[in-house]
């Protein structure tokens, strides 16, 4: 079965376990990674860009998914269903698709019709008609997108400027405490945050 015929397959048994899509609105996110959002929530409908830590993409889905949201990755070969787990992502409802080659976009549309959120790396840089025929998808569907690097018309742009590590001591411990420095820019213009990771958990 080729990964098409597989997400049509995926898309009728989530529809069935899944017959309402969630409310209206924007789809929570942690209370750590509110201040990074223009209405502290991922915004259906709409992308949001996440350049520099694929922790602190994967951190957007937590809430969401804990609150019975279905959530997909495409394109993300390297994701570590351990670190999803750790950040609160209910592996039971969450869908990956790590290979999908030249058929991301057209794969991240079709689960668009079933999923709440998804989080999508494409491997080479949309056409405009790409780009377009899947944002009027989102919008359909009312599915929030978070990419893994640029991308036009992003409803808001996370960028990490600094990341830093600490916990060890002199000569013993182990890295634990993991510090992002994110700039986030969306119509509120351009600010700064701080983003705080222990032991894989965002730290409220």
């Amino acid at each position: 079965m080729n990964q098409l015929a597989t997400v049509r397959s995926l898309q009728q048994r989530i529809t069935e376990m899944q017959p309402m899509r969630m409310g209206e609105g924007g789809l929570d996110v942690a209370s750590a990674l509110r201040p990074l959002l223009p209405t502290g929530a991922l915004k259906k409908g709409a992308p949001t860009s996440v350049r520099g830590s694929l922790l602190l993409t994967l951190a957007l889905l937590r809430e969401a998914s804990a609150n019975g949201a279905w959530c997909a990755a495409v394109g993300v070969p390297d994701l570590s269903f351990e670190a999803a787990n750790t950040l609160g992502i209910a592996l039971e409802r969450f869908i990956v698709i790590p290979n999908p080659g030249r058929h991301a976009l057209s794969i991240a549309g079709m689960l668009s019709e079933v999923m709440s959120a998804i989080v999508l790396c494409p491997q080479h840089r949309p056409g405009t008609g790409e780009s377009e025929r899947l944002h009027a998808r989102l919008r359909d569907h009312g599915t929030a997108l978070i990419v893994t690097g640029d991308w036009p018309r992003s409803d808001t742009a996370l960028r990490v400027a600094a990341s830093s590590w600490s916990g060890l001591g002199r000569g013993h411990g182990m890295l634990d405490t993991h510090v992002l420095t994110v700039r986030s820019l969306d119509r509120r213009g351009q600010r700064v945050h701080t983003v705080r990771f222990q032991g894989g958990r965002l730290i409220p």
